[in-house]
């Protein structure tokens, strides 16, 4: 078990380990389709998370690691086609498990949460052009976003 979440019941800390899944998803369905490369992106960057992530989080995207894949299929199965309706039942999953987040200390739902949020930022941004990230590896307003 992750010590940060001790307070946790099982079935809570089931949907954190699920929560980089459910925005993967989300992010990843923007243009109601989910397509190789995002699936793939998304996969490599929960495994590359095990390295890169927060020290503070490194137990958890372990965790997350173990059945990303699996979870990533289930879920991706759960909520096609992803239309309106499917799409609002997916963010209910997500604000289930932010209220979640919050019932850990500050510092560590503001680790996790932020953590999510760039996860879910780089998983939407899968499909970008890989030459235009190699021309300009940072953000210049009107040429890459």
């Amino acid at each position: 078990m992750i010590k940060k979440f001790k307070k946790l019941t099982a079935d809570e800390i089931e949907v954190l380990i699920k929560a980089p899944v459910l925005v993967s998803v989300l992010a990843a369905s923007k243009d109601k389709k989910i397509s190789e490369d995002e699936k793939a992106e998304a996969t490599k960057l929960a495994h590359l998370k095990t390295f890169t992530a927060d020290p503070l989080l490194l137990p958890y995207y372990n965790e997350v690691e173990k059945n990303f894949t699996k979870y990533f299929v289930e879920i991706v199965r759960k909520y096609t086609p992803f239309n309106d309706e499917q799409t609002a039942e997916l963010k209910q999953e997500i604000d289930v498990a932010n209220s979640i987040i919050g019932k850990l200390d500050k510092a560590d739902a503001a680790t996790l949460y932020h953590s999510l949020a760039a996860y879910t930022e780089h998983v939407r941004k899968a499909e970008h052009n890989v030459f235009v990230d190699f021309l300009f590896p940072l953000p210049i307003k009107g040429v890459t976003y």
